[in-house]
């Protein structure tokens, strides 16, 4: 909120006037001052009529006018009757305290809703009776205000879901409370089902394996709340791209696994260059701060690149290391297995 002072003043600045009024005996130095400055509107009318007497480049520029053009005018000629009511009254109440007054007023300017605090003060010049406004724009704090309440309701309603997540998986003793994801013993033990069903249905699944790129500066100088953070952010991507006949499990901090049911090479690789692309728009919040992340993964199947559960966990492996030396941030493919005739 800007701070108004009210001193006299012996000197105007330059470009003040709108005309040969003298803004000396209007108002205080620091009071126009300090609105030049800060670029808000001032305009000085006549207690008598509401006229205005002088107005600055900023109030011109606030009704789509030149200065000049608008002293001996007033706020009738401009805003519809019954604001121009409002706003006289209110000149009035400030005329007759005889001491500086704030109000907010709302009304439509220019075929827009505005809404605007404007501090009145009363002066004189001999025996004329003038009164200064300074007007500011409060759409902007109002945007602030709204954003905050809506960033506030957000963060609300994800605490909650999280708090209800975590206390369901933490009865189910199943899955990992950070992510949200089966745990690693789970997820084991759902691979091996899925490998003999495959084997002896002659269907395919594919295993992914992904790790989390190095993180920034940022996520490192944030420390464990901001891994934690990411942490969570992964489980919800990875929750919200897999079905129910699939499994995913956090690995460890930085590692994670996933397990597609009868989907071959070219379709998980498809699938996953998806998530990665989520995972690289991804935004995280953090204390006002935005984290980004990025994810290198690893892709082999069964039966074309191993034929068994350890040749599979191998080839995944190879397959992630091979991303990771990449740079990062990429899905590589492990290599297909032929058969000798």
């Amino acid at each position: 909120m800007t701070t108004f002072l009210a001193t006299e003043r012996t000197t105007a600045p330059a470009g003040a006037r709108a005309d040969s009024v003298s803004s000396d005996a209007l108002l205080g130095q620091a009071l126009w001052a300090h609105a030049e400055q800060q670029g808000l509107p001032v305009a000085v009318k006549s207690a008598d009529d509401g006229c205005y007497q002088s107005v600055n480049q900023a109030f011109a520029n606030l009704l789509g006018a030149e200065p000049a053009s608008l002293v001996g005018r007033t706020d009738a000629d401009w805003l519809d009757a019954t604001t121009a009511a409002l706003l006289r009254a209110a000149d009035h109440t400030a005329l007759a305290q005889g001491a500086a007054l704030a109000s907010d007023h709302r009304f439509d300017l220019r075929g827009e809703r505005r809404e605007f605090k404007v501090l009145r003060v009363a002066s004189a010049q001999g025996d004329k009776r003038l009164l200064c406004s300074i007007w500011q724009d409060l759409a902007p704090q109002r945007q602030r205000e709204a954003q905050l309440r809506l960033a506030l309701d957000q963060l609300e309603q994800q605490q909650k879901a999280n708090d209800a997540l975590r206390l369901e998986l933490s009865e189910q003793g199943l899955r990992d409370q950070a992510s949200g994801l089966n745990s690693r013993a789970h997820f084991d033990d759902q691979m091996r089902r899925e490998l003999d069903l495959s084997t002896r249905e002659h269907r395919e699944f594919a295993l992914v394996y992904m790790a989390l790129d190095p993180f920034n500066d940022k996520v490192g100088a944030l420390g464990a709340r901001a891994q934690e953070r990411i942490c969570e952010a992964m489980g919800r991507l990875l929750r919200g791209n897999t079905r129910a006949m699939d499994a995913s499990c956090r690995m460890d901090d930085r590692h994670f696994a996933v397990l597609l049911s009868g989907v071959g090479l070219a379709t998980a690789h498809s699938r996953m260059e998806g998530l990665r692309r989520q995972c690289a728009t991804q935004i995280v919040m953090l204390d006002g701060e935005e984290l980004g992340f990025t994810v290198a993964m690893g892709v082999a199947s069964f039966p074309h690149t191993a034929h068994g559960h350890d040749e599979l966990i191998a080839a995944c492996s190879a397959a992630l290391a091979e991303a990771k030396r990449r740079g990062g941030n990429t899905v590589a493919l492990a290599s297909i297995r032929f058969e000798a005739s």
